[in-house]
């Protein structure tokens, strides 16, 4: 049977998650429109539409959610570490605020949401934010799906690669596995087929993908099962 294709709203949509999310989206043949600010246009992949408007202002674009039934938020700062802890507030949590307002008022059916891996011993600022706007969108009563990714190694994100033997000593302890495995890192194509799959699987309720499904997502049509199943 084939697939039902969906009309995607995109934030942050010339980001780092957003342009290769968008360039799939589109070759899967998905209809994609995407915030913008005014003259940023050009920096969509060709065949987006783009949406001029504010992300800090849900009043600036509600009106051209629709017909879209998928909402992707993926505003937020860049290179995220502790001495940002007010952008964090100013920009994550207002633009979320707004995107949750806006597409709750759309009638959006599924509602997509980069959050972070949490609990954590670091980034307390960044995580307390990205918890308050995962509550938002559980009180807004949108179906929703949440991914959790602790660090999407790509492109100008590659330092953290020095930490892989770490890692693979934490997750073979038992002490350590399960936090090792919560906190691991995750590519920029997992992150990008996580979010494919969740575009095209409706969550009914609230659905939360943590860093295994994300990972599980890599393999995509043959993880299907794997992550349907987490909540």
């Amino acid at each position: 049977m084939e697939e039902k294709k969906h009309c995607v709203f995109v934030t942050g949509g010339t980001g780092y998650l957003g342009r290769p999310l968008i360039t799939e989206l589109l070759q899967r043949g998905h209809e994609v429109r995407a915030l913008v600010r005014s003259g940023s246009e050009r920096k969509l992949p060709r065949g987006c539409k783009g949406i001029s408007g504010s992300a800090l202002d849900g009043t600036s674009y509600a009106a051209n959610i629709r017909p879209g039934d998928t909402f992707v938020q993926l505003v937020g700062v860049s290179h995220p570490n502790p001495s940002k802890a007010a952008e964090f507030r100013n920009i994550d949590l207002a633009s979320a605020t707004a995107a949750v307002q806006a597409a709750a008022d759309a009638g959006v059916q599924h509602f997509i949401y980069v959050s972070v891996a949490h609990p954590a011993p670091v980034m307390k600022a960044y995580i307390e934010v990205r918890t308050a706007c995962e509550g938002m969108i559980r009180e807004s009563g949108m179906n929703a799906t949440i991914l959790r990714p602790w660090y999407v190694l790509g492109p100008n994100h590659r330092w953290p690669y020095a930490l892989l033997p770490v890692y693979w000593l934490m997750e073979c302890l038992p002490a350590t596995r399960e936090g090792a495995r919560r906190l691991g890192l995750v590519t920029l194509n997992q992150m990008t087929s996580a979010l494919i799959y969740a575009v095209e699987n409706p969550a009914r309720g609230i659905r939360v993908l943590e860093v295994p499904e994300i990972r599980a997502a890599s393999g995509f049509s043959g993880a299907k099962t794997k992550i349907a199943s987490a909540h």
